[in-house]
């Protein structure tokens, strides 16, 4: 997870096709003439990143906004020193786990909370030492929270974010956690391990605790505008469900959209949870770039149709110090491309801890004693990368990939069956049995939110959704009523359930009261008007439901099984079928590739045009790219750009343009320091082109006059200085 080091290293605006956010009129700004410009469109908050430290030259993004970390006594200077230097400000703290002594030891209520830290059934605390644990929230700890953010308010604070609200599984064993259960119940506490039951509702009630805690520091704040006439918003950064759910942790996930005060989420993807290894057909191993598709993809169904925001973070490096260079960089460029593939989604967090990145030494390839920095190219490549995240907000999706339209469904509740004393299936087979025979096919499958299905329009455009109550289960009846309607109308849902899963007989909705199911699949059935003997292919109003009486975990298990999944669905589904061993994608000029291994697809892709690549530091122009197994792409098509002479395509470094002639352009530029920069830049025909950088001729500046291009070079400092290109 993401840890802070002081721990332990832890309304928009749309333009045309393609009007580089780099290059923006704002007014003269020639030397002498008005003050330093700022980006006229910074209150977009396109990107964004997170950082305990003040601000450095090491930690100087030129992101849109500074996430300042932790509620200290250093926070309001902190904050100031970012402000200064052009951010906009956002506080992040931690809601599981934080340094919460007052709370702990009673200084906050006059009451000691030291049975509110989670604890395992053998009496250990879950910590990271120091006298820092993690919190089974009681009645007061959102209060303790929300006045532990007063401080970050009255520091102006534009919005708070609510770190990882997490409730470990082999936790809720404390004290606390027995009281919970006794006022939420009405009946004595269970050890979580003693049955299916018992973990079941211990599971229930962590979902619930922490819900409730968010929902007490949401009021704080909400109360707080209405009195001071401001409006400062709070998100969540967590984890995906499908994440949570393999590290065995429990978390409000789709539930807080739903919560007074939540703007939305910070999806917390990146190499340390995608590269968590998993099976298809029945191999194990690592698969980062598609695990990460899957949780991006989650993350967004979380907001999809709720009118709430979400950033997809990417970490150039990850927690996990012990990796090298080339790993990080090459899982870093698989976890962002596979975030692009969710066009939905334009803003970004680019980096947590920065300093960590561009201050931070680790291995290089070969001995790990060997630390060094991070290497140049690296270095210019990420920011490349970064200033292209403000601009993916593009109009124009086009997608070249196989069969789209389908989904697998998935619910909270995937978190609640991962504890004894029967966790369902260790690697989440469950999930990824059904999903990877299509995305590996090259189809662009996604994580469909069961508990969201009810929400107008949510389940418009999928074609094909899959269904297994295996390893989870609805939380409400009203989900099979809502998915009924769907199919009626047209939908395919493919179920896949044999019945076995130990947990159907845990008490809820499906077998209490007027209900007298054996299992919650029997209830969905029954909506669709199917008797309890049903074929493997059924017609229900203009839709068909397909069913195996298979658990999904068998399809990650073999490839044979694999296959037969997929058989039935290319069969039965009704969909146009095809198949492909990459999955690319168009967002206005950006083009998002990657070539799948392990794909039963055959054939490659080839791209023929003028590219640039931006994962190339020296940003040159290339006519062809193949889609090999495991390449990854961003790509920026000089053919679709439709930029105007004398424009910025590209660049390693912050840029903001000032005042533009026939004969002079000028620009404010800025980025980490002491790190390599260029900017490459359309040029009229003819140009005889010079530039200097604050008064300072350049000198390392290329032209390529037959494609109008030229490529700037110059080492970053972190300050606007001016760029003047001469034309003549």
């Amino acid at each position: 997870m993401l840890r802070l080091f002081i721990q332990s290293e832890r309304t928009r605006i749309r333009v045309p096709l393609f009007v580089p956010l780099f290059g923006l009129v704002i007014g003269s700004t020639f030397a002498g003439e008005s003050p330093i410009p700022t980006d006229p469109n910074q209150h977009l908050e396109r990107t964004c990143f997170q950082t305990s430290q003040p601000w450095s030259d090491r930690g100087d993004l030129g992101s849109d906004v500074a996430i300042a970390y932790g509620i200290g006594p250093t926070l309001p200077e902190r904050m100031q020193t970012w402000r200064e230097h052009g951010y906009r400000v956002h506080v992040m703290t931690g809601v599981a786990w934080g340094n919460y002594q007052d709370y702990i030891e009673g200084h906050f209520d006059g009451v000691k909370h030291d049975d509110e830290i989670q604890t395992d059934q053998n009496g250990n605390r879950h910590g990271h030492g120091g006298n820092v644990y993690y919190m089974c929230p009681g009645t007061n700890y959102g209060k303790f929270l929300g006045a532990g953010i007063q401080k970050a308010l009255e520091a102006g604070a534009e919005a708070i974010h609510l770190e990882e609200p997490e409730f470990w599984v082999q936790d809720g064993y404390e004290e606390g956690f027995k009281r919970e259960w006794k006022n939420y119940y009405g009946e004595d506490w269970q050890p979580p391990h003693s049955s299916v039951d018992a973990q079941w509702r211990a599971s229930k009630l962590k979902y619930f605790l922490y819900r409730r805690a968010l929902q007490q520091v949401f009021d704080y704040v909400l109360d707080y505008n209405k009195r001071s006439g401001r409006h400062v918003r709070c998100y969540v950064p967590t984890h995906s469900l499908l994440n949570y759910a393999q590290w065995k942790i429990v978390s409000p996930e789709s539930s807080l959209a739903r919560l007074k005060g939540c703007a939305g989420y910070i999806a917390q993807v990146w190499t340390g949870t995608s590269r968590t290894p998993n099976f298809y057909r029945g191999v194990f191993r690592e698969r980062t770039f598609e695990t990460a598709f899957l949780e991006y993809g989650a993350m967004q169904n979380l907001v999809r149709s709720t009118g709430r925001t979400v950033w997809y973070l990417n970490d150039p490096v990850e927690d996990n110090p012990g990796h090298d260079w080339h790993d990080y960089q090459s899982n870093w460029e698989s976890t962002l491309v596979a975030s692009l593939f969710q066009p939905e989604v334009s803003k970004y967090e680019v980096a947590p801890w920065p300093e960590r990145v561009f201050g931070g030494s680790y291995p290089r390839r070969g001995p790990r004693e060997n630390r060094v920095p991070i290497p140049p190219s690296y270095a210019t490549e990420l920011q490349i990368v970064m200033r292209a995240l403000n601009d993916m907000d593009q109009k124009q999706i086009e997608w070249d990939c196989g069969t789209a339209g389908i989904g697998v469904l998935v619910s909270d509740s995937l978190m609640f069956e991962r504890g004894d004393p029967t966790p369902s299936d260790l690697h989440l087979g469950h999930v990824f049995g059904l999903a990877m025979p299509f995305l590996k096919r090259g189809m662009p499958v996604t994580p469909v939110q069961l508990e969201n299905v009810g929400i107008d329009h949510y389940l418009d455009g999928f074609r094909l959704l899959l269904l297994s109550y295996h390893g989870m289960k609805p939380l409400d009846a009203a989900v099979h009523t809502a998915l009924a309607k769907w199919v009626k109308r047209g939908g395919a849902l493919l179920v896949c359930d044999d019945d076995g899963d130990p947990y159907n007989a845990v008490r809820d909705w499906w077998n209490t009261g007027a209900m007298k199911h054996s299992t919650p699949r029997e209830h969905l059935f029954e909506q669709l008007g199917l008797k309890a003997q049903v074929s493997e292919t059924n017609r229900v109003g203009k839709g068909v439901v397909l069913f195996m009486r298979e658990n999904p975990a068998a399809f990650a298990a073999s490839a044979e099984a694999e296959s037969r999944l997929a058989k039935v669905a290319k069969r039965e589904a009704r969909l146009t079928w095809h198949e492909a061993n990459y999955l690319l994608l168009r967002r206005g000029p950006y083009v998002i590739a990657a070539g799948l291994d392990e794909s039963p697809a055959s054939g490659s892709k080839e791209l023929r045009g003028k590219f640039v690549n931006l994962f190339d530091p020296a940003l040159r122009v290339q006519t062809e790219f193949t889609l090999g197994p495991g390449s990854r792409y961003l790509l920026l098509d000089l053919e679709k750009t439709q930029a105007r002479d004398s424009s910025v395509l590209a660049a390693a470094c912050k840029v903001i343009e000032g005042k533009r002639g026939s004969e002079r352009l000028s620009y404010f530029i800025e980025g980490v320091g002491g790190t390599e920069a260029v900017i490459l830049l359309r040029i009229p025909a003819g140009a005889k082109l010079s530039a200097d950088l604050a008064g300072t001729t350049i000198t390392n500046l290329d032209h390529n006059s037959s494609e109008h291009l030229a490529w700037i070079r110059f080492t970053n400092e972190s300050k606007l200085r001016e760029l003047s290109v001469h034309l003549k």
